[in-house]
């Protein structure tokens, strides 16, 4: 039909289109039909056609794994109904009394599963500044089975070297997990720098439209991936066929979009940066960013995501984040569409306070996901509401 099974030589635009996927053998559909189903019927007692009930597994959702599969470089991957369905799989594959080593400055979703859920029953959690590697060296413990990295982090934009780490964890027989969803595997690769496993949250730029939830796991590692299977068909995190098409769509076009996520983003950095208004802005790809050096090293661009500090603490944070008008004020991150949000109010409530305080996400932080838009049109918003930030 024109198309061929193994996209694994291909480059990472090519298999973002085809990877995962075939024509549909009964139509010969270029897309992969919504099998809008629960269950499937058996020939005998048994006896079935790789499908017997849509918690375990359903064809759209194994088209969906294949494509994740391709993109990130992985043998293996598992699709969820949200990103925090994907976390709470892989910290389920743990016993009570495992200890997991985790970076400071996480998704406030991820620091509440494993501070609020798993710490109660059984999980032990220490966090550290993963850009310190010393730091990282000396909270691995005898029972130490996993590193939670996330790089660059959520919210402050801190980027860990994700080889270095890899490399103390493999020598220490420690599981590695990465948080690829800032970056995306089109500009970072994980697994291919040493990491176990790569955990994304779907719903932000693979999805890339705003309109479905999903999380996955990827892994080389079979040892691995058949525990997360099973906790999967265990617990029924599995996303829906309608959710899994919706994602296979966004992530046709992820390569584009990131392109175009970056050319905003750098161009909105610099445009901050120079701002009287912003006393501090935070973007990897800024020369005067702690870790851009990593950035450049381990990533191709340096991703969509800002954060600054505007002058006059809440009271300015609030009469900014009032006054946009292209930007939307909202939760989540990595859509076509630019949204800010107040990370000590929104997204990291769930952070206490004393910690939050120690990584600098104070009042007056706020952070940018900037989307697609014309870039003309977003520096001229933030140049507006800037102005009325100033009271």
């Amino acid at each position: 039909m024109g198309l061929k099974s193994d996209w694994s030589e291909t480059g990472f635009e090519t298999r973002a289109i085809h990877g995962g996927q075939e024509p549909d053998p009964s139509t010969g559909a270029i897309m992969t039909p919504i099998f809008q189903t629960s269950t499937y019927v058996q020939s005998s007692p048994g006896v079935f056609q790789g499908y017997e009930y849509s918690r375990t597994s359903n064809p759209t959702r194994v088209a969906l794994e294949g494509n994740l599969a391709s993109i990130e470089g992985g043998r293996f991957a598992r699709a969820f109904a949200s990103g925090s369905a994907a976390t709470s799989a892989i910290l389920a594959c743990l016993n009570p009394g495992d200890h997991v080593v985790c970076g400071d400055d996480v998704y406030g979703g991820s620091f509440r599963l494993m501070d609020k859920v798993y710490q109660r029953l059984g999980l032990e959690f220490t966090y550290v500044d993963q850009t310190d590697l010393n730091a990282v060296r000396a909270a691995i413990r005898s029972n130490t089975k996993l590193c939670w990295i996330e790089t660059p982090t959520n919210p402050t934009l801190k980027v860990v070297d994700i080889e270095a780490i890899c490399e103390i964890c493999n020598a220490a027989d420690v599981a590695s997990v990465v948080d690829n969803t800032f970056a995306t595997p089109y500009l970072q690769s994980p697994l291919g720098m040493g990491a176990t496993m790569v955990a994304h949250s779907t719903t932000k730029y693979l999805g890339g439209h705003s309109d479905v939830v999903g999380g996955a796991v990827i892994t080389n590692d079979e040892e691995w991936m058949d525990a997360i299977q099973f906790i999967l068909n265990s617990m029924g995190g599995n996303p829906g066929p309608q959710d899994c098409f919706l994602t296979m769509r966004g992530i046709k076009t992820l390569h584009v979009r990131m392109d175009r996520h970056c050319d905003n983003a750098e161009q909105c950095a610099e445009f901050l940066a120079s701002h009287p208004m912003v006393s501090k802005t935070i973007y990897p790809g800024l020369s005067n960013h702690p870790q851009h050096a990593i950035a450049t090293k381990q990533m191709y661009r340096y991703g969509g995501m800002i954060s600054f500090h505007v002058k006059g603490g809440l009271d300015g944070a609030r009469r900014f984040l009032e006054s946009v008008e292209v930007f939307s004020l909202a939760e989540s991150l990595g859509g076509v569409e630019s949204l800010i949000e107040h990370p000590a109010i929104m997204t990291h409530a769930s952070v206490p306070p004393e910690a939050r305080q120690a990584l600098g996400i104070h009042d007056d932080f706020i952070r940018l996901s900037v989307g697609i838009e014309s870039i003309d049109d977003l520096i001229g918003d933030l140049a507006q509401a800037l102005d009325r930030a100033k009271g």
